[in-house]
């Protein structure tokens, strides 16, 4: 046998290993069928970047698993485990949480619905110095344990915004803005050295509004009254002992000694971890007649054509509800918004496919975190829309920027010759700063822009224009705000949603339902044995460097987008 044919051999049995090894590792840990106690607890590792639907890229799932919360997984695990005999009651290893206050709220939402089966919920905290999102979620239990050196810090909402104008000037970049109207003010942090009036009182509004919430539920939930929940904030800082003398914890324990409260009858109670359980068949009840619900999940900042990771794109959004609409057998469509908006033609394309899609079935939006500026855009269509109380919504409102470099490049000895054909060919260069005449035309595309939002803002929501005017200008509200003036319906998350699209379907509460998912799963054989057609959807999964994808949403030359900092950090 000649040297090739050698190293030939060599690389097919290489090959052949790793083939075998993945085909192996798919079986033991996808298909392996999971062994449940009688008597289980099932115990859930609770930390990180917490999202609505993870998209995990298919080698890296496989190998590393998924690298966020899903909540769309979450949910529907722990509603399985919720109506599951064997499931006895549910531990929750609490870490810090990546994600704002609508997220930490749809978390709660699933521990109290899985509290209504009688179970209990038990939450272990080790140390969590900065901790009032997760502990508003935790004191959603029926216990808080802490490690005895554990650190707990309770300190209010609250934190700086920064502005960089003074910083940017420095080194010759220039933001030019228009926008409408006062409250727009996505581009402040580049344009303003601190707050414009208005825009500290959206901020305070909208900042007061959520920590007022958090009081109020937290001190309902721990048994304090508001006053001494807010003493006890004003504190701030809380050490093992000391936490549980002040009643914000239960006990104080080691993670061994947690075996005592994971007990039935004297008996210890077998455990089962999250990963294990999400592989356990859900034993159905009631009849199923073949009728869906979709659920179709919209997140990131809207662009125009494709979508790709961590971006809505106006192409696909549509192409998945126009699936959803022709499909007979779905009866209802649950739109789940995190979006803080982008490209205002992007925004009205998805706006028009919900119209389309309402006249057929009924829509509901579900808003997370965020849903607002073109993110209320696409949602403002809808038959019903539900929203949390602490999500950012509304912000009716449009804008249109560009970045003025020429002190930058006389700093750096950049020289350039204008060559144009048209008057305004170089209108959105970056060599020169626009002129008075070009500023009076941008001006006029977004007001006649921000009129059309408005329009449509009042057909969806059953107002004039003059009333969506005053309660628009671009101002940021909360979910629980915008209840009150009318931009949302009901107060909620996934399961209130899905609850509005079965009744508005005429599905009965016994009966079974399919989830019809979008985006849907790439599979491993798909991804490399794709067709044309599947390159669309794979996109999804492929994410692109940063800078190309701000600079996609930045080529979008009218915005209808949020503000970057809308809580301080």
């Amino acid at each position: 046998m000649n040297k090739k044919k050698i190293i030939w051999l060599i690389v097919f049995l290489f090959l052949f290993i790793i083939f075998s090894g993945t085909l192996s590792f798919l079986y033991l840990e996808l298909k392996r069928p999971v062994f449940l106690p009688e008597k289980a607890y099932l115990e859930l590792k609770l930390s990180g970047q917490v999202v609505d639907k993870a998209l995990p890229e298919p080698f890296g799932a496989i190998l590393f698993g998924s690298q966020v919360i899903s909540l769309h997984d979450l949910w529907l695990n722990l509603k399985k485990a919720r109506n599951d005999d064997r499931i006895r009651c549910l531990l929750i290893r609490l870490g810090p949480l990546s994600c704002d206050w609508g997220k930490v709220n749809e978390l709660r939402e699933f521990i109290k619905d899985f509290r209504t089966s009688g179970k209990k919920v038990y939450f272990y905290l080790e140390e969590l110095p900065d901790a009032d999102r997760e502990y508003y979620l935790a004191s959603a239990g029926d216990k808080i344990f802490l490690h005895p050196l554990g650190w707990l810090g309770l300190n209010g909402v609250g934190g700086y915004i920064p502005f960089l104008k003074n910083a940017l000037k420095k080194i010759g970049f220039k933001f030019e803005v228009e926008h409408v109207e006062e409250y727009k003010t996505a581009y402040n942090i580049f344009t303003e050295e601190g707050f414009t009036p208005a825009h500290r009182e959206m901020m305070l509004s909208l900042n007061e509004n959520i920590f007022k919430n958090y009081v109020s539920t937290v001190a309902a939930s721990r048994g304090f009254s508001e006053n001494d929940f807010l003493q006890l904030l004003n504190q701030g800082l809380f050490q093992g002992k000391q936490a549980r003398e002040k009643g914000l914890v239960d006990e104080v324990l080691f993670p061994d000694e947690l075996a005592d409260f994971l007990k039935e009858d004297g008996q210890k109670l077998a455990r089962v971890s999250y990963k294990a359980y999400s592989r356990v068949a859900e034993k159905k009840k009631g009849p199923y007649r073949g009728r869906k619900i979709a659920i179709i999940y919209a997140q990131g900042p809207i662009v125009t054509g494709e979508g790709f990771s961590g971006f809505i794109g106006s192409d696909t959004l549509s192409r998945w509800l126009q699936e959803a609409r022709r499909d007979s057998r779905i009866k209802a469509i649950l739109l789940r918004v995190d979006s803080p908006g982008g490209s205002a033609v992007g925004s009205d394309l998805i706006w028009r496919e919900i119209v389309l899609t309402r006249k057929e079935k009924p829509v509901v939006v579900s808003m997370s975190d965020v849903a607002g500026s073109g993110g209320y855009w696409i949602s403002m269509a809808a038959t019903k829309i539900v929203a949390h109380p602490q999500t950012l919504t509304g912000s009716i409102g449009v804008l249109a920027a560009k970045l003025d470099l020429s002190e930058f490049y006389r700093q750096v000895g950049i020289t350039a010759e204008r060559l144009v054909f048209g008057d305004h060919a170089d209108m959105y260069s970056t060599f020169r700063p626009l002129t008075k005449e070009e500023r009076e035309l941008l001006k006029e595309q977004i007001r006649w822009t921000y009129d059309q939002f408005l329009l449509k803002a009042a057909e969806g929501r059953g107002k004039n224009q003059e009333e969506i005017d005053k309660i628009g200008r671009g101002r940021v509200w909360t979910g629980q705000q915008a209840r009150e003036i009318g931009l949302v319906d009901e107060l909620g998350g996934l399961s209130r949603a899905l609850e509005t699209a079965r009744q508005l379907a005429g599905i009965p509460a016994e009966e079974q339902i399919k989830l019809e998912i979008w985006p849907k799963k790439i599979s491993l054989f798909t991804l490399l044995f794709r067709r044309s057609e599947e390159s669309s959807s794979f996109s999804l999964y492929r994410p692109k460097p940063l800078i190309s994808s701000w600079q996609a949403l930045l080529e979008e030359k009218l915005l209808a987008l949020m503000p970057f900092w809308s809580l301080p950090r």
